[in-house]
C-alpha cells in the first residue's frame, strides 16, 4: 500500500486542502467506481482529474458539455476517409483511463444517457462495433451548483445511482489558499508530477478489495441504514439495491485504504453521506421542511452503531 500513500501524497501538493476529497476518489477508484463533484468553478476539478490520470500513467480526456453536444461526440463515430475510400472510426473521449465529464447536467438526455450506459457496461458501441474500455475506467463528472434550472438538464434518479459518490468541494480555508498561492508562485506543482501508482497496480488493489472482510454486525449496519431510507417519513425514493452493493464495495475499500484486512461500522458510517444525499429523493412534505443532508444526517442517528464501532483509524 506504499504506493498509495506515495500516490495521495503527491497529489495533496497539487491539490492543497482537499484531503478527504482526494481519499474518496482514491476508494472509488479501488471500488470501481465514479464520482460526481459540485462546486463552483475555479475550485481545481480539472487539475484534480489530471493528476489521478498523471498518478496511474493513465490517459487523460475531458469533455466539456453543453446543450449542442451528440452522444457520437461522446463515444465516437465512423465517418468515411475520402483519400483512402473507406469509413474509419473515431475514437470518442471515453476511450481513456480517467475521463472528466464537465458540467455534465448541461448535456442532452440523450447524450448523459450515452455516457451513462458507457460507465456502466466499460464498453461502447458505434455503428454496429462494440469498442471495450480498457480498465481502469474511472469518470469524474462535474456540476455547478449556482446554476440552478437555467440552461441545465438535470441527471434523473436512475442516472445519479450509478455515480458511487457525490462529493461537494468547498472553497479552501484562509491558510489553505495561502499555501495554494505560494505553492504555485513560482512554478507549476502537476508538471512536476511523478507516477507512482501504475494501472496494474490499481487493478490488483481492486482485487484485494473484493477480499476485506465484512463482519455480520458491521454489514447488518449498512443494511440497517439502507433499509431505513425505504421506509422514512420524510423520504419518497431511498436507496437501491444497487446503491446497497456499491456502498459495500466502497466500505471495502475504505478499510483497504487503511490497510486493514476488515471493514469496521466506523467505516460504513463515514461513506453514507457520499453514498446517500444524491439517490435519496425527499417527499414534498419532507423537502419544505428539511435538505437531504439533514435528513441523512436524522438517518445515521437514528440507526444504532453496532458496539464496536472502531476508532475509524
Amino acid at each position: 500500500m506504499h504506493s498509495i500513500e506515495q500516490a495521495k501524497e503527491s497529489i495533496g501538493q497539487v491539490i492543497i486542502g482537499q484531503d478527504e476529497v482526494i481519499e474518496l476518489l482514491f476508494t472509488a477508484i479501488l471500488a470501481d467506481g465514479h464520482v460526481l463533484l459540485e462546486s463552483v468553478p475555479g475550485s481545481g476539478k480539472t487539475k484534480l482529474a489530471k493528476s489521478f490520470a498523471k498518478i496511474m500513467n493513465g490517459k487523460f480526456s475531458r469533455v466539456q458539455f453543453t446543450p449542442d453536444v451528440l452522444p457520437s461526440d461522446v463515444t465516437g463515430i465512423q465517418f468515411f476517409n475520402p483519400r483512402t475510400q473507406e469509413f474509419e472510426l473515431r475514437e470518442g473521449p471515453v476511450m481513456t483511463n480517467v475521463l472528466l465529464a464537465d458540467e455534465i447536467n448541461r448535456a442532452t438526455p440523450k447524450t448523459q444517457s450515452s455516457l451513462l450506459e458507457v460507465m456502466e457496461e466499460k464498453q461502447t458501441t458505434v455503428d454496429g462495433e462494440t469498442l471495450h474500455i480498457a480498465p481502469p475506467f474511472f469518470v469524474m463528472a462535474t456540476q455547478n451548483p449556482i446554476e440552478g434550472n437555467h440552461g441545465t438538464f438535470p441527471l434523473p434518479e436512475a442516472q445519479l445511482d450509478r455515480f458511487l459518490f457525490k462529493i461537494n468541494m468547498g472553497y479552501p480555508s484562509l491558510e489553505e489558499e495561502t499555501n495554494i498561492l505560494n505553492a504555485y508562485r513560482l512554478e507549476e506543482p502537476l508538471q512536476e508530477l511523478q507516477t507512482s501508482l501504475e494501472k496494474e497496480e490499481i487493478l490488483r488493489l481492486r482485487k484485494k478489495v473484493k477480499e476485506v472482510m465484512l463482519a455480520e454486525d458491521t454489514l447488518q449496519y449498512l443494511l440497517d441504514l439502507v433499509r431505513f431510507t425505504r421506509s422514512h417519513s420524510d423520504i419518497d425514493l431511498g436507496v437501491s439495491t444497487r446503491g446497497a452493493l456499491v456502498f459495500m464495495r466502497a466500505v471495502q475499500a475504505r478499510a483497504l485504504l487503511r490497510e486493514r484486512t476488515y471493514a469496521t461500522p466506523d467505516d460504513v458510517k463515514k461513506l453514507v453521506p457520499f453514498v446517500f444525499e444524491h439517490r435519496i429523493v425527499l417527499s414534498m412534505e419532507g423537502a419544505i421542511r428539511k435538505t437531504v443532508e439533514q435528513v441523512v444526517a436524522e438517518i445515521m442517528e437514528d440507526v444504532p452503531v453496532p458496539v464496536e464501532a472502531g476508532d475509524g483509524s
